[in-house]
């Protein structure tokens, strides 16, 4: 043997490197949403990473292995009959190795054992010398008859009526240095077997078919019709070979001059470096080629899948949005200031008369408010009671407005629908626990701004002003003024919420002063918002976790294609260097 040549040893070796950032690449990728292409883009991106695991790499890793020559084709075209004739012994028949045409038998050389071992091609397939229907085994039979520098698998039907013995025999065909097609007059013009082999024109893998089990006076009108077909579908260059009928005998083999002519060719492969070499490097390549083209359009299904994600959520988010504008806006705008609450807020400041001051004498206001106000303790409680009602109201009805938005806007696409159809069957409702989320979070906010009154109250408790309203009083007065944006204008300005606001802002400035009662009302109003948020984002969070749980990494696209680049670039390195094969062999 000649040296290894440094220059094609780095080739190659870039090449694996590239190939396993392509492995990765493609197996970050994912495509979890329901779109038009989706389902097709998840076979496809299923079959390149088998490819890679089953064949690729394993094979670029180990470029001299003996070549492999898969033979499949239909069911009852006689594989298993021809395999035996090749190898010129029974090694795969039923009831003999192997109970049915489940499990693949590989027959190779003594000498080669060493190539099909568990970390080789096919590695997920587990090593067995004895006879089983495991489709998940793969049975190596090691034999003399056979020679060095060849291996030749037994596939399953590509048609057969079971799905798995089909999944299998397209998993091993992929797998292969070359396609052994065998077929008959029966079956030649199936069109399974053609898809199969329209794959391999579409590789450029090595092929070889053979016509098998036709009758002498249909062999040359068949054989022609059948080389059109080849020829019109890009495999003229593929050799066909004719077996004729003959007697089987008890070991189940044909007459040795019925398969000599295929025999010798793969003689001439075994005993020929250069020539074993080609078939390799061709089937190797347009793998390789293959894979880096087919995988632009995973990267841009997967790119259309985070541009889908992001749509989905924009859409959540808008409705949500919505929402949390709708509570905030309501809640200063005086919509609150009015039925129950308003009604309860009269009660306990006696509106009557004050609204008359109120209009009439704004500028003496504040030294009568104390004097006007005419409610009790328990009158305040149900002012109190008024507003935790009206605020959980509120946000139970836009919770559940912005529900059903986001639920119709996800209706209108497929990958929305898919999403609704996955997650809780109650998204176009308010959740059931946001009810009691709501009334505690209110009775919480409520909670502050007494704390609020009572701190800034401090150094004011013993105040005949203070004293006077109490803590629970001055608390529902800073409600009001929150509800109701006034900016300082009267009664007459904003009409009777915002007059009734205005009330309770001057009653708290009779006591606190101007300053103190803006801090409070801004403070107030923070809280207020932060609270009613979470609340919201809770809600916006049953739609958002369910893109979240998709787990679309949105640069795996973009370095997807960069790995198929780098293969690419490796790739003609590999070209030069590798096409060249071995100058000679020495004994």
């Amino acid at each position: 043997m000649t040296s290894p040549d440094p220059q094609a040893e780095g080739d190659s070796n870039r090449m694996v490197t590239a190939l396993v950032r392509l492995h990765r690449a493609l197996q970050d990728v994912t495509l979890p949403l329901d779109l038009a292409d989706t389902t097709q883009l998840r076979r496809a991106r299923g079959g390149m990473i088998d490819q890679l695991e089953d064949y690729v790499i394993p094979r670029m890793m180990t470029i001299d292995a003996p070549l492999l020559a898969v033979v499949g084709g239909s069911t009852g075209a006689g594989k298993s009959t021809l395999v035996n004739s090749l190898v010129g012994t029974r090694v795969t028949a039923p009831g003999i190795l192997r109970p049915t045409t489940r499990s693949p038998v590989l027959v190779h050389h003594p000498d080669d054992g060493t190539w099909f071992g568990q970390d080789r091609l096919l590695p997920e397939l587990e090593r067995v010398e004895h006879a089983t229907n495991d489709p998940g085994a793969l049975q190596l039979v090691a034999s003399d008859l056979i020679k060095p520098g060849l291996a030749i698998l037994d596939a399953p039907d590509v048609d057969s009526v079971e799905e798995q013995n089909r999944l299998l025999a397209a998993e091993l065909l992929a797998a292969a240095d070359l396609w052994i097609f065998v077929t008959s007059a029966a079956r030649y013009a199936d069109q399974v077997p053609w898809e199969f082999l329209r794959l391999a024109a579409e590789r450029s893998t090595a092929v070889a078919v053979v016509l098998d089990r036709t009758p002498a006076d249909a062999v040359q009108t068949v054989a022609t019709h059948l080389a059109r077909m080849l020829a019109s579908r890009g495999l003229k260059d593929s050799p066909l070979f004719i077996v004729h009928e003959g007697t089987v005998s008890d070991d189940g083999l044909l007459p040795a001059d019925n398969v000599a002519e295929v025999r010798s060719w793969l003689d001439m492969l075994a005993d020929d470096a250069s020539a074993r070499h080609a078939v390799v490097t061709q089937t190797l390549d347009g793998a390789v080629r293959a894979l880096t083209f087919d995988v632009h359009a995973v990267a841009d299904g997967a790119t259309a899948q985070a541009e889908a994600a992001v749509r989905l959520r924009s859409d959540a988010d808008l409705a949500y949005d919505e929402a949390l504008q709708g509570i905030m806006k309501a809640t200063e705008d005086g919509t609150l200031l009015r039925g129950e609450v308003l009604a309860r807020w009269q009660e306990f400041v006696g509106t009557g008369e004050l609204l008359k001051s109120l209009e009439n004498r704004v500028g003496k206001l504040r030294d009568r408010v104390v004097g006007a106000i005419k409610g009790k303790p328990q009158q305040a409680d149900r002012v109190t009671t008024a507003v935790q009602g009206g605020l959980e109201l509120l946000i139970l009805e836009q919770a559940e407005a912005a529900a059903e938005r986001a639920e119709a806007a996800w209706q209108m696409t497929e990958a929305g629908r898919g999403l609704l159809a996955e997650g809780p069957a109650d998204l176009g409702r308010a959740s059931r626990a946001l009810r009691p989320r709501a009334e505690r979070s209110v009775r919480d906010w409520q909670q502050d701004v007494l704390d609020m009154v009572r701190q800034e109250g401090q150094e004011k408790r013993t105040t005949a002003k203070f004293l006077a309203y109490g803590v629970n009083g001055l608390g529902v007065a800073l409600m009001v003024v929150v509800f109701a944006n006034t900016a300082g204008l009267t009664g007459a300005e904003v009409g009777i919420a915002g007059g009734t606001a205005a009330l309770g802002q001057k009653l708290l400035e009779a006591v606190f002063g101007d300053q103190a009662v803006r801090s409070l009302a801004a403070r107030a109003r923070q809280a207020l918002e932060a609270r009613v948020t979470a609340l919201i984002e809770d809600e916006r969070s049953r739609y958002t976790s369910l893109i979240d749980a998709l787990d679309i990494d949105v640069g795996a696209p973009d370095r997807l294609r960069q790995a198929a680049r780098r293969v690419d670039d490796a790739r003609f390195g590999v070209q030069r260097s590798v096409t060249l094969g071995p100058e000679d062999e020495t004994p």
